[in-house]
């Protein structure tokens, strides 16, 4: 069952522990631990598989590593070439420096310097780095391009046998790791590449363990995948999640995701980021966005989870501190703290000084205010952004606003207009 193609290939447990062997000296065997705060908040056991302390602070070494390292003498010398939005560069990268194998590595334009920055670092005089196009499936066709025209080997992030037989071996040391049967499985998916070798472990070896994907709202391939059977294009995706936005899921990836899989799980960004910054002043984690989703997907388990065993993946730690900001935005206005509003003033002096003080509660604070007055109106707009202490103060904070004729729009609920103003 070796071949590529979508209908036949999946992966045996022969080629995962050859890989596993493969990788023993390379990839570090990151912990699989217990999270005592998460258990006690869902009220289940929640164990945590850290592939952000990988030594690249992602689990892409593993298949980048597995792949490389099988190649023919002739394509080594070569050389290879990747495109990825980061952690698969990363591991190409690393993977080079120690086969001592040159790379020309695509990436989007939109990268977060933080990761373009490792990848130089991680390869060093083996790497090249283009930036090309603004996602990930932009520079995976300026990617193939180039192998097509200069016959150079193609290091795919996820949609390739080796890949993911290298992404499997994760799952070896979970089973090895954990005491206890797992009841449920939470997998982030973006290309499939993990969600596919790992969830097929389990289904060899732990078939009543019960395996959920989840991946990003705003890029959800998988989910697209499981509703036509096979994989699908989406017309436009969130670019946030950088480490799981693609817009097609693999052909081979789901070939295997759609055997095991029994649920896919969307989560929305705000609620990604929300958990993102509680890892991070709870846990002391600092994971990138793909690296929360499978943790952020408990609070959508709810009761199902109920003194159950749940195993985690925290796939990458590669956040750029740049993004604090947004990520912060983003979580505010999923927990609806944060909202935008036009607001008309009436032109005269003390209306700005009538609004704070008769129209704002004890608890909300402006956060955001852009005014120009305009001579000869009665009223003149502003835009106001204001942060809730409560989500339940929300309601008595329109009501005042529409008893003094103030409020001309809330934008949080028109995302064309608020997606362009702010």
């Amino acid at each position: 069952m070796q071949s590529t193609k979508t209908q036949t290939y999946y992966p045996s447990l022969e080629v995962i522990r050859a890989a596993r062997k493969r990788l023993a000296s390379i990839a570090f065997r990151t912990p699989t631990t217990i999270n005592h705060n998460l258990s006690q908040k869902f009220g289940a056991t929640i164990w945590l598989k850290r592939e952000d302390l990988q030594v690249v602070r992602s689990y892409k070494l593993r298949g980048a590593y597995n792949k490389i390292s099988g190649l023919s003498d002739q394509d080594l010398k070569n050389g290879v070439v990747c495109a990825s939005a980061g952690n698969h560069a990363q591991g190409v990268a690393y993977a080079c420096q120690k086969l001592q194998v040159h790379a020309r590595i695509f990436m989007p334009e939109t990268t977060p310097k933080q990761k373009v920055a490792q990848v130089k670092m991680f390869g060093g005089s083996f790497v090249e780095v283009h930036l090309s196009g603004d996602t990930f499936d932009d520079s995976l066709l300026v990617a193939k391009s180039y192998c097509q025209k200069y016959q150079v080997a193609f290091i795919h992030p996820f949609d390739d046998p080796q890949i993911i037989e290298g992404q499997a071996t994760i799952a070896c040391e979970i089973l090895d790791d954990c005491s206890d049967a797992i009841d449920y499985l939470l997998l982030p998916a973006g290309g499939g590449g993990l969600a596919a070798g790992v969830s097929a472990v389990f289904k060899y070896l732990s078939p009543a363990t019960k395996i959920i994907a989840v991946e990003p709202e705003g890029a959800a391939s998988l989910t697209a995948a499981f509703a036509q059977q096979k994989a699908v294009a989406l017309d436009k995706i969130d670019k946030f999640v950088d480490g799981a936005a693609v817009k097609k899921v693999g052909d081979v990836t789901f070939g295997v995701c759609k055997e095991n899989i029994a649920q896919v799980l969307k989560v929305p960004e705000g609620l990604i980021c929300r958990t993102m910054l509680q890892l991070y002043n709870e846990e002391a984690m600092v994971v990138e966005p793909a690296g929360a989703l499978s943790i952020a997907a408990l609070h959508l388990l709810g009761d199902l989870i109920q003194n159950k065993k749940v195993l985690c993946i925290v796939s990458g730690g590669n956040n750029d501190i740049s993004r604090t900001e947004e990520i912060r935005e983003r979580a505010l206005l999923h927990e609806q703290l944060k909202h935008y509003f036009i607001i008309n003033f009436p032109q005269r002096a003390g209306a700005l000084k009538e609004f704070v003080a008769d129209i704002l509660g004890d608890n909300d604070d402006i956060v955001y205010f852009q005014y120009i007055k305009k001579n000869n109106r009665e009223k003149g707009p502003a835009m106001v952004g204001i942060e809730l202490v409560n989500a339940a103060d929300l309601a008595p904070l329109l009501e005042r606003m529409e008893q003094r004729n103030f409020l001309e729009k809330h934008l949080n609920h028109h995302p064309g207009l608020f997606n362009f103003l702010v």
